[in-house]
C-alpha cells in the first residue's frame, strides 16, 4: 500500500492543464492507480485526481459504497477515467456541498450540470461512456476540474456558503479531514 501526499491548495501544481495520457496498460501506469486507490482510500475521498498528488496526467479515479465526509451520498462505481470529455445532458445546474482533499477542512456550495455524459477510457485504453447524474455527476465534474487546473472554491458563486467543515456540518466525524 503506497499513500502518496495530497497537494494543497497554493501548490502551483494544482493550476496546470494536465496532460493526456498516451501509454496505457503500462506498469507504471498500473503501479500510479494502485497508489491512487490507496491515497483516495486512506483519506476516505470520493475521488482523487493524478494532479493532485502532483502527476500532471489526465487520469481520474472516483466511487465508494459508503463514505463518511457524504454519508447521504448514494453509492458511486468505482472508476478509473482517462483522458476524459463531459457533455451536459441539460442546462440544469444544482447548488451542492463540496469538498476536497486538496482543500482540507473546508466545504462550499457549487453550481454543477445536474446530468451529463461522460466519456474516455479506462487504464488498458477500453473505451468508457456513462449518463449520469445526481452526485455521480458532482464527483465526476469534481475531479475533472483537476485536470483543467480548477480547485472548486473557483467555481463558487455565494460565499457565504463557504466555509470551516466542522463550524458548518459540525455532526460530520471530526476525524474525516476534507
Amino acid at each position: 500500500m503506497t499513500v502518496r501526499e495530497i497537494l494543497k491548495m497554493g501548490d502551483p501544481r494544482l493550476l496546470r492543464v494536465a496532460e493526456p495520457v498516451t501509454e496505457f496498460g503500462t506498469p507504471e501506469m498500473a503501479q500510479l492507480i494502485a497508489d491512487m486507490f490507496d491515497t483516495m482510500h486512506a483519506a476516505n475521498g470520493a475521488g482523487l485526481a493524478a494532479p493532485q498528488i502532483g502527476v500532471n496526467l489526465q487520469l481520474v479515479i472516483y466511487g465508494f459504497k459508503q463514505n463518511p465526509r457524504y454519508p447521504d451520498a448514494p453509492q458511486v462505481p468505482e472508476t478509473v477515467l482517462i483522458n476524459p470529455v463531459l457533455t451536459p445532458l441539460s442546462d440544469e445546474k444544482e447548488e451542492g456541498f463540496e469538498g476536497c482533499l486538496s482543500v482540507p477542512g473546508l466545504r462550499g456550495s457549487v453550481p454543477r450540470w445536474t446530468k451529463l455524459r461522460y466519456e474516455g477510457v479506462d487504464q488498458l485504453n477500453q473505451p468508457i461512456a456513462r449518463d449520469v447524474d445526481g452526485f455521480h455527476a458532482r464527483v465526476v465534474q469534481h475531479e475533472v476540474d483537476h485536470l483543467l487546473g480548477m480547485l472548486y472554491p473557483m467555481r463558487i458563486t455565494d460565499f457565504t456558503k463557504f466555509g470551516f467543515t466542522d463550524v458548518m456540518f459540525p455532526d460530520l466525524d471530526p476525524n474525516d479531514d476534507d
